[in-house]
């Protein structure tokens, strides 16, 4: 909907829609713009309540909602169900995701939004006062799609762990700050847009992880380093991992699947922790704590 600014009232502008109004509170805003009287302006209803005074409209500029909508009327494709955006995320004023996807396999549903010359996006880009929206194609399957929403960072591997909804991915070392994003944004925008939890980590950084669990668990008697890599490679990062695990879980690494092979590794683990708390020592380490980036 769209009208002109009345007035406003302790950051909140009162809008004239014509047979009624609506309010758009400071917090629907979008960060940095200036209203006064008489300016016409565009925003989506996001709700309406019921108050002593009767229905109160509340418009909104910031909404996910709202960028969808801008490009619904933008868009003819989208209009007519053609290419549908699947999810949408922003962070006002600054940078916003789309995900979209065709039905027709003869439409690219990216080149659609963006339109010829850009043109298509930049309306909307204006519309946001510059907000810069990245179109990036939805795809079922989560990993291609977390891979798509961290555009332009380049993805070298992803692992994923389905019951928590959680996912590291590796990025080459140039491209770890890509990733990430200034201040995070990339990374939280790809984390909204998906809905999964993300890290990001870097090559450099995976390697030293996999040195330090394997030298971790070649602390475990008879312990060669490419037992420990595979018990690395199976989700156990240290001994302590070990001690904590029950038989049927260790014995899904290479070379444990017999129960009494991984009875005796959880319990090798237990003494081994038993000894040093025994001794009073700390367990030896290898490498420094690396830096990662993470959002929900």
């Amino acid at each position: 909907a769209s009208g002109i600014v009345r007035r406003v009232e302790r950051g909140t502008v009162v809008v004239d829609l014509g047979r009624t109004e609506a309010y758009l509170p400071r917090r629907e805003q979008i960060p940095g713009e200036l209203y006064k009287s008489g300016d016409r302006v565009q925003g989506f209803i996001a709700d309406v309540r019921q108050t002593n005074r009767g229905p109160q409209i509340i418009m909104s500029r910031a909404d996910e909602r709202y960028l969808v909508k801008l490009f619904e009327m933008e868009v003819p494709e989208i209009h007519d169900g053609i290419v549908e955006i699947v999810a949408a995320a922003r962070e006002p004023g600054s940078r916003a995701k789309i995900a979209v996807i065709s039905k027709d396999s003869t439409v690219d549903p990216v080149g659609a939004c963006v339109g010829m010359k850009g043109s298509r996006v930049q309306n909307v880009v204006q519309e946001l006062q510059g907000e810069r929206v990245d179109i990036v194609p939805y795809e079922e399957d989560v990993t291609r799609f977390v891979c798509n929403a961290l555009q332009p960072a380049e993805v070298s591997k992803v692992f994923i762990d389905d019951e928590s909804r959680e996912m590291e991915v590796v990025v080459p070392d140039q491209h770890l700050s890509l990733a990430i994003g200034k201040k995070g944004q990339n990374v939280r925008l790809g984390a909204k847009l998906t809905g999964w939890h993300i890290d990001i980590i870097s090559e450099t950084a995976v390697a030293a992880k996999q040195a330090e669990a394997t030298f971790n668990l070649m602390l475990l008697p008879d312990m060669t380093e490419t037992m420990a890599q595979n018990i690395y490679q199976s989700g156990f990062n240290s001994f302590a991992v070990l001690a904590a695990a029950e038989s049927p879980e260790v014995m899904t690494i290479p070379g444990y699947d017999d129960p009494a092979k991984a009875e005796k590794l959880i319990a090798d683990a237990k003494a081994l922790i038993e000894e040093y708390e025994k001794e009073g020592k700390e367990i030896p380490t290898l490498a420094p704590k690396v830096e990662e980036g993470t959002a929900t």
